[in-house]
């Protein structure tokens, strides 16, 4: 993205004022959201995952109205409410018992959360810099923020650890299609498309999650699986009906989308 930006004198000065926002933008997203959502997978299935982050919207449309004093209409909250539903059927067994770790759930609140502050800085942002900048700028302050972490945890395994490309593809697919890639292509469908259309288009990604789960990798997709992400979708999709201005709907079709 750097070379993109060089290359179509694209690349922009940061204002003073925005140093803040931008260190603030790293901080949510990429470093809290991936720490909360990666260690989060490997207590619950990519299908559970997907479908608490899916709650991200709604989430970011409580936020927007205790912050920017957004309004929200009867639909919208019957929304929050509809996909809170949905989230306990889909995590509820039929016994009552829960299926969703401890761990898991706390750091997958810690992921949403994250979001929901990306979401908000990132209103301030998109103004004034362009999509393809605010995530460059993202990535490469969160490179930065994660390297302490992997030169003091991970280092030692990772030096001692015999490489292969096997084991190496699926960071740099995640890298190219979903770090970079997915923003991007998602921020200039927004552009031409218009952000209605083009959030409908990203509420499908649990359903999208259950079924390569379902075939890539044996995840079980259960009827109450099923009816769950139908109950969490539909309430995500009423909470956003013309509930929040254009500034709000650009942070929050950007938010989350590498899920």
């Amino acid at each position: 993205m750097t070379t993109f930006l060089l290359i179509t004198r694209n690349y922009m000065k940061i204002k003073k004022s925005d140093r803040k926002l931008f260190m603030m933008l790293a901080l949510f997203e990429p470093f809290f959201y991936f720490l909360g959502e990666s260690f989060g997978l490997t207590y619950v299935s990519a299908t559970v995952c997907s479908v608490l982050i899916s709650t991200i919207p709604v989430f970011a449309a409580i936020g927007a109205r205790l912050i920017f004093k957004e309004k929200l209409k009867a639909i919208n909250y019957a929304g929050i409410v509809t996909s809170f539903i949905g989230v306990l059927v889909f995590i509820f067994n039929t016994d009552g018992s829960i299926s969703l770790n401890i761990k898991g759930l706390g750091l997958l609140t810690l992921a949403v959360l994250s979001a929901v502050g990306y979401n908000l800085t990132l209103s301030r942002l998109v103004g004034t810099y362009s999509p393809v900048y605010i995530v460059n700028v993202q990535n490469l302050l969160g490179a930065i923020l994660f390297l302490p972490l992997f030169l003091i945890f991970d280092f030692k395994h990772f030096i001692s650890t015999p490489f292969t490309f096997d084991m190496f593809r699926p960071i740099i697919e995640l890298s190219i299609f979903a770090s970079c890639g997915a923003f991007i292509l998602f921020a200039y469908s927004v552009r031409n498309m218009g952000i209605t259309k083009a959030n409908v288009f990203s509420n499908c990604i649990p359903v999208f999650t259950a079924i390569f789960s379902f075939f890539l990798i044996g995840d079980k997709l259960t009827v109450q699986n099923i009816t769950g992400m139908a109950i969490v979708i539909a309430g995500i999709l009423m909470s956003q009906m013309n509930g929040k201005n254009q500034n709000i709907d650009e942070a929050l079709a950007l938010t989350g989308k590498t899920a």
